[in-house]
């Protein structure tokens, strides 16, 4: 029994010994390791998920979708492939068949010349997937209506009318007028266009749709199109002529309201691009701690502060589209309005 104590307490300190040098020696191979390692680089993380690429990057070890890359040029005509050919094994950057990617533009890898780029991009990629998926779901309600004719609605159309309802009775046909009805499909389609698109951008991977100045800009100069062109004479008359104002003064305010007519679809424009990229750059940021500290702790604190603000920027989704709709209603109502007095 005495022997058998022995032999427990050396076998005891041996494992003790052991428990604390292995440890310490993976300690020290680990901190060489991450030495070894790049530091971690929060803004270029931040930055690649907030902007274009012409790859769809979800997750490490195959979770990445190698987009078709479609350019032309007056030298060479018209090319389209694959843009895994722009990366080696490595993920690294090559040239490939005399083009080049740098900072996801595509220039000629001789001279340095840029070609049109109209490659099929992630921001393009969502963009189709979020027109499909409004084409896919409205026509199942346009179906549910025809079917529920005269009775109360169900499935999925009972959960878009009263949505439908308050854009119509709400936003547009206030802002608007009794001609509300010209622009109501309009007005219907940027909504959930904009609501999809940035509740959609909220989804882990997905692309920043409405956060890409490309895209609200292109919404932006519809509804200025739209205004201007069916501006009446009133509207057009009170800019160029404004009525009631001393000669001198329409000298100053002329160009005041000329410069006024660009900066509406500019503040709908910057609006938009703004609050949408704002928001992924806190969430990332945020979940970018947990890895810059390197503390569990930290960790933790980051991902309650991200589902605080991950349910804020769920609200924010609702209010932009509803924002967007509302000014869009406005300037139209307002290039109508003496006429509708009359």
């Amino acid at each position: 029994m005495s022997q058998f104590l022995s032999l427990l307490r050396k076998n005891f300190v041996a494992f003790l010994v052991f428990s604390l040098i292995v440890p310490m020696n993976s300690l020290s191979a680990q901190n060489e390791h991450e030495k070894a390692e790049e530091p971690f680089n929060a803004s270029e993380v931040i930055l690649h998920h907030v902007m274009d690429d012409h790859v769809w990057h979800l997750w490490d070890h195959g979770g990445t979708i190698y987009l078709p890359v479609i350019v032309y040029s007056s030298e060479r005509g018209l090319d389209v492939f694959s843009s895994r050919n722009f990366y080696d094994d490595h993920h690294n950057i090559v040239e490939y068949n005399g083009y080049k990617l740098d900072h996801n533009h595509i220039y000629f890898a001789d001279s340095g010349k840029s070609v049109l780029d109209l490659s099929i991009t992630k921001n393009v990629a969502m963009l189709l997937i979020n027109a499909v998926l409004l084409l896919v779901i409205f026509l199942a309600v346009a179906k549910g209506y025809e079917k529920n004719k005269g009775k109360a609605p169900s499935g999925i159309q009972s959960f878009f009318e009263p949505i439908i309802l308050f854009v119509r009775d709400e936003i547009v046909k206030p802002n608007i007028g009794h001609h509300y009805e010209r622009f109501l499909p309009y007005m219907l389609t940027l909504f959930f266009f904009i609501l999809f698109g940035n509740l959609l951008g909220l989804l882990p991977g997905a692309a920043n749709l409405t956060g890409n100045i490309a895209v609200t800009l292109t919404l932006a100069v519809l509804t200025f199109l739209i205004t201007n062109f069916n501006g009446n004479k009133a509207y057009w008359g009170h800019i160029f002529w404004t009525p009631g104002v001393p000669l001198p003064l329409r000298l100053i305010i002329l160009p005041v309201e000329i410069v006024g007519i660009f900066t509406k679809p500019i503040s709908l424009t910057i609006r938009l691009f703004v609050a949408i990229t704002a928001g992924h750059i806190v969430l990332l940021s945020l979940i970018c701690l947990a890895f810059i500290f390197k503390s569990v702790l930290v960790g933790a604190g980051s991902t309650v502060m991200v589902l605080f603000i991950s349910l804020i920027e769920l609200l924010v989704a609702g209010i932009q589209a509803y924002v967007f709709v509302l000014f869009s209603s406005l300037y139209i109502g307002m290039a109508m309005a003496e006429d509708e007095h009359h």
